[in-house]
């Protein structure tokens, strides 16, 4: 077994006791009040207690437990203004038993036929009248989980850091919501299994007596001419964190979590058909290939989880979104998408991108741990993969390869809570397979030293080899080489002002293959200020913001590369509207050669009803023109719009137009446009339609290459879904792919069937 899954698997076997290694013998726990008072929040205290009846989640709240339930009232609109009286009211009920936290939403309205809300996918209607709740189960100020729900009971949950900043509505859990809009407004009530939380044990932590404290912040978002948006707790602006603002929600007692065992078996059926011979042979039908695969999840305690997978079923049936990648010279970024990688994403996170799971590509199991126990953070990945995709990264551009090869990932991570709200920790990621490998340790860090004062930093080295037959194709090293990155930023945040400034710098040998760092051998550093200026309720601005920066790169040399500023100016207004403005002048080179650039930007953006939104960026100045190393001049045009047609369809489109001029001429004109229309039937079930077209038109004899002058691509795909949760689900559908060039039509190169079955079993 290569190093790196040894030192992983050893981690998944022994983290869970560091706890118990790192704890003092005999340590009392702490006193609810004194951990309130050293959190330093003001403001009320809620104590919540037991349900005193059953309840059924349908939106009613007849059940005497609400009767009973602590009230939170959300009494703070924080924008648009700063901590005034909310145009209206809105209750937020909670109360507990031994399986499950209750929360509910009395959301009143005082034109109840204007509140907006639609039948939609999970995660994604945003733009709808909601109510949710922050809970920090470790009473921390540090992360937290976060639910969100519009009227209808749609589901929205993200997980939310103030340690790297992130929001990430990629979690899904499993939980119970119900929507109803009454004659005053709405109800909104919802359940969710403590098997799908995180939180001390009993007793231990922030707790007293076996009873827990948790962060609890009730949330509303209350949009018309302008989406006001509530809280439970003031929103002090002049402190750079959001989870750190919870309030106290004491009382939960006598809680856990159960055996905590979730099995996910899959079935997947599909059919890909090919045009081996493009343009004139015939579509060939490929095999029908069914796979079985089965993921689980496990809690030992409760705040740890062991995630495994074999054979999984990491089928990829969400489009990626459509990407314009002319006159690119680096890799293009997609997000993580599938369910087994999303789970406890923000463990991994670190200031440079180093866990990167798209790099798993085909991963026949994976097997993870993450859990916090006290201030000690951890977690460890292992996965074999049967494909090897690399990206040689460089300054001026980088390439890829995808290696017919197996290849073993392992990833441990450890961090470790320091005062009330910094953090430091390390991480160790290891690529091998044969003839190849590549490790990366890091340190990393968080530190606050005012409640308005970030600083983060992260130091790596690696130590890669490939290959030789793969150094020499890609122009790599040959043999094993070493490199290193560091990196430092630093923001101040208030009400009025924001300033930052950040430097890093990255070897050209630098290597981290399991994560995302397409560019090396550069040193950079960038500042900015910014000005906020914040309206009056009969202002004809909501928010204006002046910011004005400057950043600097250098190769590995140290020869200046890149040097530039950047003015921002950016209107928030009525009707949810946006217009920023932007002008930045560059100074870059590449290959050798210096170009004098100037940019200019437009964006608009306005949402007048809760049933049609539109926004139209404008980009235009001069650029490089990579593939032939020139001057060139640039229009990116890229308009998108949004439309509802009652509470169950929605159609999305947008469109990337690029025009690129040369002396001798036109160089080339691209263009990418997307379009989505969803019907939903009810909560659980709907039916998808994706078109992406791309067309790009060169001028060949313009190129100092061989290029194709013309290629078009489309792209179809209808999808069928039934998700009754994020892992019970049936999703049925087709894809078509088509590819025209110069003498050649738009032709069928493929199609692919396919249907998932997906089961949650929750013991």
């Amino acid at each position: 077994m290569p190093p790196s899954d040894r030192a992983a698997l050893a981690a998944v076997l022994l983290l869970p006791m560091l706890p118990l290694l790192t704890a003092p013998a005999g340590a009392a726990p702490v006193p609810v009040q004194d951990q309130i008072e050293a959190a330093g929040r003001s403001g009320p205290v809620f104590e919540v207690t037991p349900a005193t009846s059953e309840i059924r989640v349908d939106a009613v709240l007849d059940e005497p437990a609400w009767a009973a339930a602590a009230s939170v009232p959300i009494t703070h609109e924080w924008f648009p203004g700063d901590n005034t009286s909310p145009p209206v009211a809105t209750e937020c009920l909670v109360t507990f038993d031994e399986e499950h936290l209750y929360v509910a939403f009395r959301a009143a309205d005082p034109e109840p036929e204007r509140v907006r809300a639609h039948l939609a996918e999970r995660d994604t209607p945003f733009e709808d009248d909601t109510v949710g709740f922050l809970i920090d189960t470790f009473n921390d100020r540090r992360r937290a989980f976060q639910f969100r729900i519009n009227p209808l009971g749609v589901q929205m949950d993200a997980l939310t850091s103030d340690v790297d900043g992130s929001e990430d509505w990629s979690w899904d859990v499993i939980w119970d919501s119900a929507g109803r809009i009454t004659a005053d407004g709405y109800v909104v009530e919802v359940a969710v299994p403590l098997t799908q939380l995180r939180f001390p044990r009993g007793g231990a932590g922030p707790a007293s007596g076996g009873v827990q404290t948790w962060g609890f912040l009730a949330m509303r978002d209350y949009p018309r001419t302008v989406r006001h948006r509530l809280r439970s707790t003031a929103n002090v602006r002049d402190l750079n964190c959001f989870v750190c603002q919870s309030h106290p929600l004491t009382g939960f007692r006598e809680i856990a979590p159960g055996r905590n065992l979730e099995l996910d078996p899959t079935l997947t059926f599909t059919r890909s058909d090919r045009r081996e011979d493009f343009p004139d042979g015939p579509v060939v039908s490929g095999d029908e290939e069914a796979e079985a695969g089965l993921s689980a999840s496990w809690g030992p305690t409760p705040s740890v989880t062991l995630n495994a997978a074999l054979n999984p079923d990491f089928s990829q049936v969400e489009a990626d979104g459509a990407q314009l990648d002319v006159n690119e010279t680096f890799a293009l970024f997609f997000p993580e998408r599938r369910p087994f990688f999303l789970e406890g994403t923000d463990y991994f996170a670190t200031p440079f991108p180093v866990v990167f799971t798209r790099t798993i590509a085909d991963p026949s199991f994976g097997l993870k741990l993450t859990g916090k126990e006290g201030p000690h953070v951890f977690g460890a990945l292992v996965a074999e993969d049967r494909i090897n995709n690399l990206i040689f990264p460089g300054f001026d551009g980088s390439s890829q390869a995808s290696l017919d090869r197996d290849v073993r990932t392992g990833v441990l991570r450890y961090r470790r809570d320091v005062g009330e709200t910094s953090t430091l920790g390390l991480l160790y990621t290891g690529r091998d397979g044969s003839g190849y490998t590549n490790q990366v340790l890091g340190l990393d860090g968080t530190l606050r030293p005012t409640e308005a004062d970030v600083v983060r930093f992260q130091a790596l080295g690696s130590r890669t080899e490939y290959p030789d037959s793969v150094a020499e194709a890609a122009g790599q090293p040959v043999g094993s080489f070493d490199g290193d990155a560091y990196g430092i930023s630093y923001s101040h945040s208030t009400r009025d002002w924001y300033w930052g400034a950040d430097f890093k710098e990255l070897d050209r040998d630098l290597r981290a293959d399991a994560g995302f760092l397409p560019q090396v051998g550069f040193r950079a550093g960038s500042v900015g200020v910014e000005r906020t200026f914040w309206g009056e309720e009969d202002d004809w601005y909501r928010r204006f913001e002046v910011f004005l920066g400057a950043d600097r790169t250098e190769d590995h040399t140290g020869d200046v590369e890149d040097w530039g500023g950047d003015l921002v100016l950016t209107y928030q207004g009525p009707w949810q509207s946006e217009v920023s403005v932007a002008f930045a002048p560059n100074d870059e080179s590449f290959e050798g050669v210096s170009y004098d650039n100037f940019r200019q930007s437009v964006f608009l953006a306005v949402r007048p009803t809760g049933s049609f939104a539109g926004s139209l960026s404008v980009r235009w100045g001069e650029t490089i023109d990579f593939a032939n190393s020139r001057q060139a001049d640039f229009v990116t045009v890229a308009p998108e719009i949004e439309l509802q047609l009652g509470r169950r369809f929605r159609g999305e489109a947008s469109y990337v137009w690029q025009e690129i001029d040369v002396v001798p001429g036109r160089l080339l004109t691209a263009g990418v446009a997307e379009a989505r229309l969803f019907y939903h039937f009810n909560r659980q079930l709907f039916l998808r339609a994706i078109v992406q077209h791309r067309e790009v038109d060169r001028n060949a004899g313009l190129y100092l290459s061989t290029v194709e002058p013309e290629i078009e691509e489309l792209l179809t795909q209808l999808l069928f879904s039934y998700e009754l949760n994020p892992r019970t689900v049936v999703l049925a559908g087709y894809s078509d792919g088509r590819l025209g060039l110069e003498d050649v039509d738009l032709t069928q190169t493929g199609r692919t069937f396919f249907l998932k079955l997906g089961y949650a079993l929750l013991l």
